[in-house]
């Protein structure tokens, strides 16, 4: 694969990104902070949330074995993109337990491979559980004081 193919790649998936339903997807997993699996499960089984869970934790999936399988540079694709890591770092504590929960244990499997490769993983995604929270919190004041 060359770098314009990838940048292709990475190209439509941005545009499918854009795609209205998985942008309304996107903007509520931005807001999503589970505290347990339980909350996860929830997630998933509530008839109101269940499906934008599940198109923004199978779309990167399914984007991240793009890059595990090559198709995409990985160094490209993690330069160009940083929600992966967001979407992944609100599952990542509670994926043992929901695998077992679901009996799938592939569940995020592509995703938690390409982040598990970069350095300081584990620490990374605590790092940007905790920035996020403090976002959303600060976009919670702007929204009262407007």
């Amino acid at each position: 694969m060359s770098k314009a193919e990838s940048a292709e790649l990475i190209l439509k998936l941005y545009d499918l990104r854009r795609e209205t339903t998985m942008r309304e997807a996107r903007n509520w997993m931005l807001s999503f902070f589970p505290e347990s699996a339980a909350d996860v499960m929830q997630a998933i089984m509530n008839p109101e949330t269940s499906a934008y869970y599940r198109m923004v934790v199978t779309y990167w999936d399914m984007a991240a074995s793009f890059v595990n399988h090559g198709a995409i540079d990985e160094e490209m694709f993690n330069d160009t993109n940083g929600e992966h890591f967001v979407i992944f770092s609100k599952v990542e504590p509670f994926l043992p337990e929901l695998r077992e929960t679901m009996g799938n244990p592939k569940i995020m499997a592509n995703l938690e491979k390409l982040i598990m490769r970069q350095p300081d993983a584990k620490e990374n995604l605590a790092k940007i559980r905790e920035r996020m929270k403090g976002y959303m919190e600060a976009r919670k004041e702007m929204t009262k004081n407007a």
